[in-house]
């Protein structure tokens, strides 16, 4: 797959610029997207790439020089509006209203949804399709101007790129000497640049803004001049500007350039280098980094002036592998800094995937200027293939609903209060040993979390230790706020710190079980008026074991943490009932959990939870992490104040837990 990618990418850039790919076995260097571009270097396959080591990126392409024809040919088959031209990477309305100005425009492929999502009503009437991050050729642009040709005209936006100038304006100059009127915006709209260079700004994800309001001219029935200038007035009105953590992958020899730890300011839509390289920062100074480039009035640059009143839309902008957290983030650090900092408002944001740069992980944010007569064609209804909002994004800034307060007991995020008039269950000299154990355990989960995070990352998702850690940590920081002379109510205290930072399924399960714990500690006030007895102490802790039984639907065997949980229940039962005080019989109960958690590693068979959905071959000789995480929290409530000095003595006499290398 990977050689019939960077073949067809090879042969892509190479017809798009006018170079010869002779053979195979060769390295082809490809300069793209005029001056200011980066100079890729893509190896061609040789005949034995299979014995070769493939990339790290990974794509779902079938091969060769089709992957944008057959792009095309699923954008229309799942797009009832939209036609193909028959031998062109050209996309249609299907019903094109010739007494309106048809607008087209277009661009090399791997920014999707642009250029072919834009088609429809109110937006655009054609898109060509380039190969991937090249310029379609003139032949093309043609085509799409012959077919959408009107009584109004054709207005043709561009991108603000060499390739595209020519090819898009040699097509233009045709389709004038064949009669038909036609006029091109350019669009150059990012603020990264200062001015000067020969090739000027480059048009990046604020094309959109432009696309849209254009394409409400033209459906209002205005003149191609009127249109033309409406166009240009927005796209002298928007500024972009956007960041990349990650590089896009796609066949980029160079995608692992952004280091990680650091991001790429400044960059363009097309795997380029930024115009600099800067430590990550917290997405709101990040936000604030890019707001200041795109209304800087520094010399050289004084793209987009902004005062205090004005009235903007703002682009957040996907640049194809960001989470729709960091957009949301993103989108309200923006609003924000924008208010505070520079005091203009944001009257319409949008948020969402709109150009892309293949996968690269990074945004952009545009902000356009508006009046209440831009506003109104940015309002205007459009329906373009992947949907544009139908009603306007407002902002909305109402406060949060209040709902009445949850039962006592209930939120996670109180921690259980004393009555007043309830004398101390446990003495000082108790309290301490309470204390000491709960840190214990605490400390146990959290110097073993990386280790718990190894196992899952096989097993499952990764993330046991980081979510068993989430929970100590906050236990530690709320400890001294327990009312820890009442056991009952520490074990619910210690439930509601586990389950207000953990989350998930992990904070469900031990919330549950501490819960039924403390349940079978209390009497009918919920509350117990004396220090509980060794075996009323085992017995909640058996208690809790059935409630995850009952809830989560395992059972021993099943490679959970029941797995650890049932065998050191059964031996702290069965050491009391030897005549064991408490201390020595949870050292025998975390003997059996490492026993019974390192068992896991060959329980292949009858398989719950996460590891359900993992192959047999997978899950072999790697122990459960849920169970591994019991293990060693109860190695740490087994610890007392005074085994300090046998520590290490008993370490080495506990039996090994599992150990397996991290994933790879």
């Amino acid at each position: 797959m990977h050689r019939a990618l960077t073949l067809g990418l090879v042969a892509y850039a190479a017809s798009a610029n006018g170079l010869c790919v002779p053979g195979t076995g060769r390295v082809a260097s490809l300069r793209r997207r005029g001056a200011r571009a980066s100079v890729v270097r893509l190896e061609a396959a040789a005949a034995n790439s299979e014995e070769q080591e493939l990339p790290e990126s990974q794509h779902l392409i079938n091969g060769l020089s089709n992957v944008v024809d057959e792009m095309l040919e699923g954008l229309v088959m799942t797009s009832p509006g939209l036609r193909r031209l028959k031998g062109y990477k050209v996309v249609a309305r299907k019903d094109i209203d010739r007494s309106k100005v048809s607008i087209i425009s277009g661009g090399g492929s791997g920014h999707e949804p642009s250029h072919g999502g834009w088609v429809g009503p109110g937006m655009l009437t054609a898109a060509i399709a380039g190969d991937i991050f090249a310029s379609p050729c003139s032949t093309e642009v043609l085509a799409a101007l012959m077919h959408v040709r009107s009584k109004a005209g054709v207005l043709v936006i561009v991108k603000n790129y060499t390739g595209d100038r020519l090819n898009f304006g040699l097509a233009m100059e045709h389709a004038k000497a064949a009669g038909i009127e036609c006029e091109m915006v350019i669009v150059g709209d990012d603020c990264a640049l200062k001015s000067g260079t020969i090739t000027g700004r480059r048009g990046v994800a604020g094309t959109l803004f432009v696309h849209k309001v254009a394409g409400a001219a033209a459906e209002r029935g205005m003149s191609l001049a009127e249109v033309a200038n409406e166009a240009r007035a927005a796209a002298a009105a928007v500024g972009t500007v956007g960041v990349a953590l990650r590089s896009c992958t796609l066949g980029q020899r160079d995608q692992f350039r952004i280091r990680t730890g650091t991001m790429e300011v400044g960059l363009g839509i097309h795997g380029e280098s930024g115009t600099y390289t800067t430590p990550l920062e917290t997405c709101d100074a990040t936000v604030d980094r890019l707001l200041d480039l795109i209304t800087s009035q520094k010399e050289g640059r004084g793209y987009l002036t902004v005062t205090p009143g004005d009235k903007v839309a703002l682009l957040v902008n996907n640049l194809g592998g960001s989470t729709t957290i960091e957009l949301h983030l993103a989108a309200r650090a923006a609003v924000n800094i924008l208010k505070e900092k520079h005091g203009v408002e944001v009257v319409r944001c949008f948020a969402g995937t709109f150009i892309t740069s293949l996968d690269m992980s990074g945004i952009s944010l545009s902000v356009l200027k508006v009046d209440e007569s831009r506003l109104e064609l940015l309002d205007a209804p459009a329906e373009p293939v992947v949907g544009w909002p139908k009603s306007p994004p407002v902002l909305s800034f109402e406060d949060p609903i209040e709902i009445e307060p949850l039962p006592a007991g209930a939120d996670v995020r109180v921690l259980p209060k004393v009555p007043t008039d309830l004398p101390p269950t446990l003495s000082e000299e108790n309290q301490k040993e309470l204390d000491f154990r709960i840190r214990s355990a605490c400390e146990s989960i959290m110097d073993h979390a990386d280790e718990l995070d190894a196992y899952d990352s096989r097993v499952g998702d990764g993330d046991t230790g980081e979510t068993l850690n989430r929970g100590a940590v906050n236990v530690l920081e709320q400890l001294d706020q327990y009312p820890i002379a009442y056991p009952v109510l520490t074990l619910k205290a210690i439930g509601c710190s586990l389950g207000s930072a953990m989350g998930g399924t992990s904070g469900a399960i031990y919330t549950i079980f501490i819960n039924a714990a403390a349940a079978k500690l209390s009497n009918s006030n919920g509350m117990v008026c004396r220090k509980p007895t060794e075996k009323q102490f085992a017995k909640a802790f058996r208690s809790g074991i059935v409630a995850v039984e009952a809830y989560g639907g395992a059972k021993p065997g099943d490679r959970t943490m029941l797995d650890a949980l049932v065998p050191a229940a059964d031996a702290l039962e069965a050491s009391l009932a030897e005549g064991k005080c408490l201390s020595d019989a949870l050292r025998d109960a975390a003997s059996a959990a490492e026993i019974g958690a390192c068992a896991t590693r060959d329980m292949t068979e009858h398989v719950a939870g996460r590891s359900s959905y993992i192959p047999v071959e997978v899950l072999r000789d790697v122990p459960d992490p849920g169970a591994m995480g019991v293990a060693y929290w109860l190695r740490g409530i087994s610890q007392q104040p005074d085994d300090d000095d046998e520590e290490e003595e008993a370490a080495e006499a506990a039996p090994e837990l599992a150990s397996v290398p991290a994933a790879k």
